[in-house]
């Protein structure tokens, strides 16, 4: 993944405020050629600095306003197969690798507790998996955002 410069950071803070802005409108709003908006958010997109779309939208907006991290410990025979397995479900929504006392953090959407239920089956079905632990989340205090190191990136670069 390439790194991004005070000029990339520039650009996604002004996407930020306006997603909905064309290349040309950024490209005004920045005082810098189109063009060069268009090549360095192609370059973003590819080098996977950017992400989906589909990485902005609310699972409450589909009909799953639950949200709850599963910490599994996994076989270290198979793990990668409970991985595999487990990427499949539809509600499994990010899966991270982590150290300390699980090998798997997995966030989960789900329609209510009874559907998260369901979901925790799924997962525990999976070959592999030797124990989990379940928390449910009550409250987003602060969202994922990244906004503030995209502004110390812009400051530290003049």
């Amino acid at each position: 993944m390439r790194s991004l410069d005070a000029t990339d950071a520039r650009i996604l803070l002004a996407l930020d405020a306006d997603p909905d802005a064309t290349v040309v409108a950024l490209a005004e709003r920045l005082s810098m050629s189109r063009n060069t908006v268009q090549a360095r958010l192609r370059r973003m997109r590819e080098s996977g600095a950017l992400g989906a779309y589909s990485r902005r939208l609310e699972p409450a907006s589909l009909g799953y306003p639950l949200m709850a991290f599963m910490t599994l410990s996994l076989s270290q025979r198979e793990g990668d197969l409970a991985a595999q397995q487990i990427v499949r479900i539809p509600e499994v929504v990010e899966i991270l690798a982590t150290t300390g006392d699980g090998d798997l953090l997995v966030r989960i959407v789900a329609k209510d507790t009874a559907d998260l239920y369901r979901i925790t089956n799924l997962v525990v079905a999976s070959p592999g998996v030797v124990r989990t632990s379940t928390s449910i989340v009550l409250h987003e205090v602060a969202p994922n955002s990244v906004d503030g190191l995209l502004r110390r990136h812009t400051a530290e670069s003049r």
